[in-house]
């Protein structure tokens, strides 16, 4: 008996020295150990429990369990906490700005809300627009702002699978259709207040020209509706 007692004196022992090292230890070694320490832990103190209730030490078996469910409880509130810091809280949320656009991102639902900063549509919130009228945006930021453009095809590509290839067609037809451009388009196309002089004009060609020539990869589109654009305004 006295064997018996004396080996579970030292398992007991070695259970809270293990327990006390575990609380103590940096948070990021202890994850990575959490899984052994527990099985370890959890089997070391039901042997010492069975090993005194099977010598019917009542009293020393209620030790143990006055001993270990302190460090116990440490231990559990530890591990909360780290699971806690592990999981971002809710209501976050990411927001990016362009020149253009302003979005937002909610991690808890995923969803994406934006306004917009400048051009035809300033002061627009993303989802009080049509579809037509995003597509014109996002048409509108791939000559002005590049990462404006990249935002709303993400924002489009949740809200319409599919909406390049419509988008595509009817830009196509549009083009083949040779439907009248009035002169508030043109200045709007090249990005103008009504009434910009010929120099004015100009020189918003040249530039947008420069930036979507389907030569540099840009749109045959657009650069179609801005040379319509610069030849009604110039006559």
């Amino acid at each position: 008996m006295p064997v018996y007692l004396g080996l579970g004196a030292v398992v007991l022992l070695l259970v809270l020295m293990l327990l006390r090292a575990v609380v103590s230890t940096n948070p990021a070694r202890l994850a990575r150990g959490t899984q052994i320490v527990v099985t370890v832990v959890g089997i070391g103190a039901l042997l010492v429990l069975i090993a005194f209730l099977a010598m019917e030490r009542l009293g020393l078996a209620l030790a143990v369990i006055a001993g270990l469910a302190p460090l116990a409880l440490r231990f559990w509130a530890e591990w909360r906490r780290r699971q806690a810091a592990s999981s971002p809280p809710p209501g976050q949320a990411s927001q990016v700005e362009t020149d253009y656009l302003q979005m937002r991102l909610d991690h808890d639902v995923g969803t994406m809300t934006g306004t917009v900063r400048r051009g035809r549509f300033q002061g627009r919130d993303l989802g009080e627009m049509s579809h037509d009228e995003l597509v014109e945006l996002w048409r509108e930021c791939r000559v002005e702002d590049a990462q404006a453009a990249k935002l709303l095809e993400a924002y489009l590509d949740r809200l319409t699978p599919g909406w390049r290839e419509a988008s595509r067609a009817g830009a196509n037809a549009a083009a083949n259709s040779g439907g009248t451009m009035t002169r508030e388009e043109a200045y709007a196309i090249l990005g103008l207040a009504d009434g910009a002089g010929e120099a004015e004009i100009q020189e918003a060609h040249h530039r947008l020209m420069k930036k979507i020539h389907p030569d540099r990869g840009g749109s045959t589109y657009l650069a179609a509706q801005i040379n319509r654009a610069r030849k009604l305004l110039l006559g």
